[in-house]
């Protein structure tokens, strides 16, 4: 199967427009790069027979240090089609990397602008954007609706900010705690990247060691359940059977060793140097009641049976030790652009893979739950693992349902129908599929902290 990694976003497509819109006559098609006032790069694709459609793009997450080019796609792939069908492209590369929504959000509206006052205005505007892309996604969505006619969120982090944290708190204590060996590792305080790349290095080799022993592969099982981890770690491994929690636990491992503490402790060192503080906590928190909500509960409980460990006195000890305060004015700073309601102000499409272990898919229940029954909120979903691994063909047809909602009125989501779209646009084996995922685990609905 051919497929398209998208780190950090995915799409939604729909019919297609004929003619211009408000394009300028005096204003040719083509390739055009420019720089915002906030620094911010900006690039722009307008194809020969523009449709008059417009997708404002939302790129993902960019540590601090690496390049941060202006993007209009989340992949080249996607680009080439998208502009094939008449779609115009545009994106930033947003002012500042890192947790930047406060500088991500006025600079792709100010790029929209410059489109319009480069081309004309739009027939119709469409916001996407993938992972952390899909939460700048969501804020439009939430915040500033009436400036696009749809929005599209790709594995995005619909759990807001400090959401996310706390939920890699979680796993990162329960690694700390149980695992043993990492008494001189801090769970908060980072203070800046080396030091958090030393700190990802520590913890993985701990738990590398530990999955030598039974003990040591059900103490993990325990910490990945705390996150949702799914039991499939990428797209080029087999899907494991549904009680083949052994398997499961040795894919789990594979993920916290791999991205997730280079995650957990890179983002937490920017995020907290960012806002002043600490911004998660876990004072308080019932462990016991997090695993029983758990997609993984089952699995733990069955590797602590075979390694003849005591789950119950594992669980006192968590909640025993769970101590960590939040500074609640980090916290405020991040809610104030990461906290989401649910107060939809135009329609919204996501689509999440069912193996995603850096956004477990759980956000979507959590998403859904926030918004209610409102016909404002389509959801889809691909049978895949890894983040965001989409095909073209997937992409695609999420523009096209996203349109045809907006036509209709109505959602059209049968994973069937969408799959025989997805086929006709590209020859990757397309893999939408129903899903109805658990609740996440730690979400955080109103302002506060502990």
């Amino acid at each position: 199967m051919r497929f398209t990694v998208i780190g950090s976003t995915l799409l939604i497509a729909a019919p297609l427009f004929a003619g211009a819109g408000g394009a300028r006559a005096d204003t040719p098609p083509g390739h055009v790069e420019g720089t915002l006032p906030s620094g911010a790069t900006w690039v722009m694709d307008v194809p020969s027979g523009w449709n008059g459609t417009v997708l404002l793009y939302s790129h993902g997450y960019v540590t601090e240090g690496q390049p941060n080019p202006a993007r209009n796609a989340s992949t080249d792939a996607v680009r080439d089609a998208a502009l094939a069908r008449g779609y115009a492209l545009i994106g930033s590369s947003y002012s500042r990397t890192g947790w930047a929504v406060g500088e991500a959000v006025p600079d792709q509206l100010a790029t929209l602008d410059e489109f319009t006052r480069r081309f004309g205005a739009p027939r119709r505007k469409l916001a996407w954007g993938t992972s952390y892309g899909g939460l700048v996604t969501t804020a439009f969505a939430e915040r500033h609706g009436g400036r696009f006619d749809g929005t599209l969120a790709l594995c995005g982090l619909h759990q807001g900010g400090v959401a996310h944290f706390n939920a890699l708190l979680d796993t990162t204590y329960a690694v700390k705690t149980l695992i043993g060996g990492l008494d001189d590792v801090p769970l908060t305080g980072v203070p800046d990247q080396a030091t958090a790349t030393q700190l990802a290095g520590k913890v993985t080799a701990a738990l590398r060691q530990a999955q030598e022993t039974p003990e040591g592969r059900a103490r993990i099982s325990l910490a990945a359940a705390l996150y949702n981890l799914p039991s499939w770690p990428g797209p080029m491994v087999p899907e494991p059977a549904p009680d083949d929690y052994e398997t499961w636990e040795v894919n789990q491992q594979r993920h916290l060793v791999g991205p997730f503490f280079n995650v957990a402790y890179t983002w937490r060192a920017e995020v907290e140097a960012r806002t002043g503080g600490n911004v998660s906590w876990n004072r308080g928190v019932d462990y016991r009641s997090l695993l029983a909500k758990s997609a993984d509960r089952k699995e733990v409980e069955t590797l602590y049976g075979k390694a003849g460990l005591s789950l119950k006195k594992d669980l006192g000890t968590l909640n025993k030790g769970a101590g960590v305060r939040s500074d609640p004015s980090a916290v405020a700073r991040l809610a104030r652009t990461s906290f989401f309601s649910g107060n939809l102000r135009t329609p919204m499409l996501t689509v999440h893979t069912t193996g995603d272990g850096v956004v477990p898919i759980q956000v979507q229940n959590n998403y859904r739950r926030l918004v209610g029954d409102d016909t404002r909120l389509g959801q889809a979903y691909v049978r895949r693992a890894g983040h965001c691994s989409f095909t073209t063909g997937e992409v695609l047809t999420a523009i096209r349902t996203l349109e045809a909602r907006l036509e209709g009125g109505t959602w059209s989501l049968d994973p069937a129908a969408l799959n025989r779209t997805a086929q006709d646009l590209d020859p990757a084996v397309p893999a939408f599929t129903t899903a109805d995922p658990g609740p996440y685990l730690r979400p955080f609905d109103s302002g506060g902290g502990s």
